[in-house]
């Protein structure tokens, strides 16, 4: 079917110039600019966008230069960051998606609906318009309002203290993120994109004590915020983010691997105050930042996009969850064998 205005757009992931695989949904919060062409027509499109650094600059908007097709240039192909990227579709299926010609540019809205769809003789009026659109943040007449759920005492101080001492008492571990590589799902490490550390909690009574106060305090609030009732909680993880390492984690979604795609909600429940920056963001909702007070929780689906922003002075600690369902424990079930051993 062929998109039209206001449609939300494919997800594809394709390779980039400076990275194997690039998520295309992960830049939403900006608006974008995608050309879809050939190898031949590769630099005239760029060039356009490089003509106007001011206007993609990746706050305001974004473009990709979509070469379809084999392109031999490939190897000198060069972003200009901020603002441009190529990425490469060699055997078109990105394009085919869209039903895009390869003679075609789309403009997409920071929430990736589609706004206009032209061919490359209106590319310099396309990226002219892009100047004098609203600012993402309130692209549809207002400011946007992530769909999340804040709720303050989840848990006491006491019990906060107690899960970071026993964060210190463990060690945290440098923490990696899942990516999908053909049918296997793998844990990689990647300081790029994320910086934190975690533990595992070992002791029973504290994960007893977790369950008990998630039951009571959390699952009646998420009931009734998103007509959702979890029965399952997927690891008993406390993170840790330190201004030493400038500790953050890039925009992404929790449920986008075959290992992952069972997770239903996220739970974000901060266990100190004492530190700057850490806060929450949901890119396609606008650049409002979210942080619950300590004991507190912050508890969204795992399909929205979200960044954990950097950590500037002291150190966050943080309960980490997901929760999810009987008819998800099942999806989780079915795919567990798609996840890679850790190695070591």
């Amino acid at each position: 079917m062929a998109l039209l205005p206001g449609d939300p757009v494919p997800k594809f992931t394709l390779p980039g110039t400076a990275v194997p695989r690039f998520t295309f949904d992960s830049a939403a919060g900006r608006y974008l600019v995608v050309a879809f062409v050939r190898a031949d027509g590769a630099e005239a499109a760029a060039d356009v966008i490089r003509a106007r650094p001011r206007t993609f600059d990746d706050v305001q908007a974004s473009a990709f230069i979509v070469v379809v097709g084999e392109d031999r240039e490939r190897a000198r192909r060069c972003d200009v960051i901020p603002g441009l990227r190529f990425l490469f579709d060699a055997e078109g299926e990105a394009a085919g998606l869209y039903g895009a010609e390869t003679d075609c540019w789309l403009l997409i809205d920071p929430a990736l609906h589609l706004l206009a769809m032209e061919r490359s003789d209106q590319a310099e009026r396309m990226a002219d318009q892009v100047a004098g659109l609203a600012p993402p943040s309130s692209h549809g007449g207002f400011e946007g309002q992530a769909p999340v759920l804040m709720t303050p005492r989840i848990f006491e101080p006491e019990f906060c203290k107690a899960l970071i001492e026993a964060y210190r008492r463990q060690g945290g571990q440098p923490s990696g993120v899942m990516r999908q590589f053909g049918e296997e799902t793998r844990l990689v490490m990647s300081p790029d994109f994320k910086r934190r550390s975690d533990v595992i909690l070992e002791d029973g009574d504290l994960r007893k004590g977790l369950v008990a106060r998630l039951a009571r305090r959390l699952t009646p609030q998420i009931e009734k915020a998103f007509a959702f009732a979890p029965t399952r909680i997927e690891r008993y993880l406390v993170a840790r983010y330190d201004a030493e390492t400038g500790g953050f984690f890039r925009p992404h979604r929790d449920n986008t691997t075959v290992a992952t795609r069972h997770r239903r909600f996220a739970v974000s429940i901060n266990l100190n105050e004492d530190y700057d920056g850490g806060d929450l963001r949901f890119p396609e909702f606008g650049m409002r930042t979210y942080r619950p007070p300590p004991g507190g929780a912050c508890v969204f689906s795992c399909s929205i996009l979200h960044e954990a922003t950097a950590v500037t002075r002291g150190e966050r600690f943080a309960f980490l969850p997901f929760v999810h369902d009987e008819a998800a424990e099942k999806v989780r079930r079915e795919n567990e064998g798609a996840l890679a051993p850790v190695a070591g």
